[in-house]
């Protein structure tokens, strides 16, 4: 607005900024405690401190930036080095390139990106690394993509996610003998996907032969803080640099990634970006230098031992499960112990696909506060990962968490063994229902199958048989949905590319799968022979009330003969008739809509109405015609004599000797002809079985 807020109404303003869409969005909350209000609070700190006069502030600056580096060097057992703390994880990185440019380069400085077109650089990193790195790498350092060159995994000996040592030094030679420089090699501590870690040490004698620099990042990082820490990982402390993210480790909100590298020219890394004069940008460490202090070593030893004690917990008890297939990274995923996929169709990795997209996104709504999330990896496929040093201490993950997570496993795994081994039955009972049902081929789906109810359609055009196809599929969901079962029917992917269908989830072992088919196929020809009775009918009424209304004019026609024209006169017609009553029977008029006939019958003459009877006789399996009357009532009211039309139940009996249950359904059409008001009365009686 034209004039300012108070600090009341901002902070007003902010809090329902925070929480206005809390209701609306299951979100998980970050596990704020102590040390991360700690955090928080360095921010708020570092606004302050920026503001004191520039001698305190370069004083202070320098000492939380020598001390919160020397912690983290010691922390991670890396010896004499020096931190660069940043808000994007990959700047580090960036800057470290720049860096290594600076000192293989002499000219770099003066000359800029024109010195390396005589020798053009090459970074290396793993197929298995973080999507989308190397590319981000070339564009904030200016090179071409041609300076990337992607190291393949092992694919015959090894690990499939461990970088190709011997490939990596067999293109080396040959990027050397094309007089290309071999610039840095990007290493994983625990790739993202599948958390494996490279030969490092072996990776590390290589950069060492060929001068290149060795940059190291991954989750296993954090275990270098343990007392007993794996060779494998031991060796990243040789390397010339790597990244930490303690925020995610530790719980720490708010707090930035560090890079932790080594270099003895100090001025190289002024150029690079990694130090700064400026003492405001030494300020980023303090949020971490607070929850450093805060937490002190044992608490942060405490916090990576209780990460790793769950992912141990969660292996051992998988153990247990014969179809949970597990592996290194806290990966683990649903396996058909019976090869009963292989035999239902080729696709069987697309369907284990599916299942295990299905039990990953069913454990994270379960149990959420496990923080397990669904991957999609190359070779193994999708997966579900458990990674609690990501995410145990920012959600608060505890023993019972994972207890609970192994308790839903054992619930959902025997579900999807007799799901996956009773597809291929539920395929060929459709098959065998081939003149109704169509089996629908879709393997991405995680569930029994997935039908198509086909009505028999012949000689209609194509928009009434798509018409006809999406009612009869839809109504159809609708009265499965309605049934006292545990299976789920459904609609499908929300973005599937299979319309009116019905999708069947997850059964168990105890599921008839012929008499769940038989159902399907018994509800679709019911709703399909309504339909058809609903339309005959329509037709039919239609026809009785124009031959009710040609009898109807006859029958005046035979009055005005039989009584006079005499007593027509409204004066004399009274008279007439004191003196001299005419007995006359009134006829009626009775429709059976079965025969499609109109009987002529003798009823009372009441005033000025004519009352016309149809009647119907229903079959006593088709009671759910009840609920399309209004239906032919509102096609009847098209009629151009009909003004006002009411639908009402007029009455129900139950018998229980003949154990029938009878229902009579009323429509009166009311409208007028020949000046008189007629009501056409349609009757409807019901005798349905219990």
């Amino acid at each position: 607005g034209e004039h300012g807020q108070d600090v009341t109404t901002i902070l007003h303003l902010v809090h329902n900024l925070i929480h206005e869409e809390e209701e609306k969005e299951d979100n998980r909350m970050q596990n704020v405690g102590e040390q991360g209000h700690m955090a928080l609070l360095g921010h708020s700190l570092a606004a302050y401190i920026s503001v004191l006069d520039r001698e305190r502030l370069r004083k202070l600056t320098t000492r939380i930036l020598s001390d919160t580096t020397l912690w983290l060097c010691r922390l991670f057992r890396y010896e004499n080095g020096s931190a660069y703390f940043h808000e994007d994880n990959r700047d580090g990185l960036v800057k470290v390139c720049r860096l290594v440019i600076n000192a293989r380069y002499e000219e770099y400085a003066s000359e800029g990106y024109a010195v390396l077109s005589s020798k053009q650089p090459v970074i290396y990193q793993s197929a298995s690394s973080r999507p989308g790195l190397g590319q981000h790498l070339c564009s904030q350092l200016g090179l071409p993509l041609s300076s990337l060159c992607t190291v393949p995994c092992n694919t015959i000996f090894g690990s499939q996610h461990q970088m190709d040592v011997a490939l990596l030094d067999k293109l080396i030679k040959e990027d050397v003998e094309a007089g290309k420089l071999p610039l840095l090699l990007i290493a994983n501590a625990g790739t993202p996907g599948a958390g494996h870690t490279d030969k490092l040490g072996r990776l590390k004698d290589l950069c060492d032969q060929y001068s290149m620099w060795l940059h190291v990042e991954g989750v296993n990082l954090a275990t270098l803080v343990l007392g007993q820490v794996p060779s494998a990982i031991m060796a990243a402390t040789r390397s010339d640099s790597m990244t930490l993210t303690p925020g995610q480790w530790l719980g720490l909100p708010a707090v930035t990634a560090v890079t932790l590298y080594r270099h003895e020219d100090p001025a190289l890394s002024l150029a690079a970006g990694l130090t700064s004069s400026q003492p405001v940008e030494k300020l980023r460490a303090l949020p971490l230098w607070l929850s450093l202090q805060y937490l002190g070593h044992n608490g942060i030893v405490q916090k990576i031992r209780q990460a790793t004690a769950l992912s141990q917990q969660l292996l051992q008890k998988l153990k247990s499960l014969a179809s949970i297939k597990t592996s290194v990274g806290g990966l683990f995923m649903f396996s058909s112990s019976g090869g009963s996929v292989e035999g239902y169709c080729a696709g069987e990795r697309e369907v284990l696909d599916a299942f295990n997209r299905w039990l990953g996104e069913q454990l994270a709504r379960l149990v959420p506060s496990s923080g397990v999330e669904v991957v999609e990896l190359e070779d193994e496929g999708t997966c579900v990962r458990f990674s609690p040093l990501l995410t145990a201490a920012v959600l608060g993950t505890q023993q019972e968490d994972v207890e609970d997570l192994v308790e839903k496993l054992m619930e959902l795994v025997p579900v999807m063994s007799s799901t996956m081994c009773l597809r291929q039955d539920f395929r060929e009972e459709t098959h065998r229902h081939a003149a109704s049902l169509r089996y629908i081929e879709e393997l991405s789906w995680p569930g029994l199958g997935a039908v198509r109810y086909q009505p028999q359609t012949e000689g209609v055009d194509e928009n009434r048989r798509k018409q006809e196809l999406e009612k009869i599929n839809t109504e159809l969901l609708k009265k499965l949905q309605e049934l006292d079962t545990d299976i789920v029917f459904s609609t499908g992917p929300e973005f599937g590319t299979e319309e009116d269908c019905i999708f069947v989830g997850m059964v168990t072992e105890d599921v008839d799968v012929p008499e769940l088919v038989d159902t399907i196929a018994a509800l679709g020809r019911d709703i399909e022979e309504s339909g058809r009775l609903l339309e005959n009918m329509t037709e039919v009424v239609r026809k009785g009330i124009l031959e009710a209304e040609l009898q109807l004019q006859k029958a005046n026609e035979e009055k005005l003969m039989e009584e006079g024209v005499l007593r027509q006169l409204p004066l004399v017609g009274s008279v007439l008739n004191w003196f001299s009553p005419v007995q006359s029977s009134i006829k009626g008029r009775t429709f059976n809509l079965a025969a499609g006939t109109v009987y002529c019958v003798y009823i009372q003459y009441i005033h000025v109405y004519v009352y016309v009877f149809i009647t119907m006789q229903c079959p006593a399996e088709k009671p759910h015609i009840l609920e399309s009357f209004t239906e032919i009532a509102l096609a009847l009211n098209s009629h151009k004599r009909v003004y006002r039309l009411t639908v009402s139940e007029r009455g129900r009996h139950f018998n229980s000797l003949n154990k029938r249950y009878w229902i009579m359904v009323c429509i009166h059409i009311v409208g007028q002809h020949s000046g008189k008001c007629v009501c056409i009365c349609v009757m409807s009686v019901y005798c349905l079985h219990q």
